[in-house]
């Protein structure tokens, strides 16, 4: 089945349509990687997205119409990827949509919401889609989240020692092979937060770690954000920019004035790579194998690997999957899994009462 995958992460900058060739071969589900392409979001809709994210207040009207401004735009990643990655033979559409609140509190989950209305999807391309993966894990009383692992644990199986696979998006989670995942706290988020407020907006992040490399990383500021209490807590475990926000940067500084945006980039980036490298020091990981945006900020990753010294740090890109793509890839399985009537989680992973077949069917 040739199946397309719609990923837009917790940066919220563009839509990731990957497009796979997936086939069951008894109990081996291969994966032909076929290409990715990325849509950018409209600049006014990226802002419109933005000011409507939390800690901001919204309106149920402001909701409607992302909803719908986002299921179009990824309607329009969906027919780009078909065109250029499928020949226009694609079967399937797999959308993660939008998050724009996961409902978590003291370690527990209580809902989650994803936009972008597949509907458009489906009427733009004629294809089925599968959306809204989350919220059956999440009535099964698991995290709904990292659903990326149980792909993680199919790809890794079989490769010696105890490997970890690492997204590093704007939040960053990890899986181990015994089905341990969670989400460890901020990948890019702080970091995206604070340029973009020192910059007035003018810059989006800190591209290839520029800033950081011209900083130097504040001890104060950086055990202040150590303290927050969400490192502690055991998994499994999820959270997002619910908590790790522009307001929650700007409280960790006061008492810091003075301090420059690269000294604040460069401690934020070492906060990155101090909560990751503790968090797979605790699973006792042998080699960690990384994808995602985070991977192109070489400042991030050098600080990783001195974290992380004896422990290889190695991308994706290194056992064939483009760490760009991976995620996207990873809803194109889910969603298969999905019509296939086969379940998307692991209950280790998320935390939930039992495996369960994700999401819902718009028919194409």
């Amino acid at each position: 089945m040739r199946v397309i995958g719609l990923m837009s992460g917790t940066s919220y900058d563009a839509i990731d349509a990957a497009a796979a060739d997936l086939r069951l071969d008894g109990d081996t589900l291969t994966l032909e990687p076929l290409g990715l392409v990325s849509e950018p979001y409209d600049e006014a809709l990226r802002q419109d997205l933005a000011a409507a994210l939390p800690p901001a207040r919204t309106t149920l009207a402001a909701v409607c119409r992302l909803d719908t401004r986002i299921g179009q735009s990824f309607a329009a990643a969906a027919l780009r990827a078909n065109d250029q990655l499928c020949d226009g033979r694609a079967e399937l559409v797999a959308s993660h949509g939008q998050t724009v609140y996961h409902w978590a509190d003291q370690g527990a989950v209580h809902g989650t919401l994803q936009i972008g209305q597949p509907a458009w999807i489906a009427e733009a391309t004629g294809l089925p889609v599968v959306a809204d993966f989350r919220p059956r894990d999440i009535a099964a009383g698991g995290q709904g989240a990292p659903l990326v692992s149980l792909f993680d644990l199919l790809w890794l199986r079989g490769l010696p020692g105890t490997p970890v696979a690492l997204n590093l998006g704007g939040i960053a989670n990890l899986t181990a092979p015994d089905g341990t995942a969670f989400d460890t706290g901020p990948g890019g988020a702080l970091v995206d937060a604070a340029v973009r407020d020192f910059s007035g907006g003018r810059l989006p992040y800190d591209v290839d770690g520029a800033l950081a490399a011209r900083g130097t990383v504040h001890e104060p500021l950086l055990a202040r954000l150590l303290e927050e209490p969400y490192y502690a807590l055991p998994a499994p475990k999820t959270t997002g920019k619910e908590v790790f926000h522009a307001a929650y940067l700007l409280d960790a500084l006061a008492g810091f004035p003075g301090l420059s945006l690269e000294d604040v980039v460069a401690t934020l980036t070492r906060l990155t790579a101090r909560t990751v490298a503790d968090a797979v020091r605790g699973v006792g990981a042998t080699e960690v194998i990384a994808s995602g945006g985070g991977t192109r900020n070489p400042v991030l990753m050098g600080m990783l690997g001195a974290e992380l010294a004896g422990v290889p740090v190695r991308t994706s890109d290194a056992l064939g999957l483009p760490s760009a793509a991976k995620e996207a890839y990873a809803f194109a399985v889910l969603g298969f899994l999905t019509v296939h009537g086969l379940p998307g989680t692991c209950p280790a992973s998320t935390g939930a009462r039992r495996a369960s077949v994700l999401g819902s069917v718009t028919p194409g």
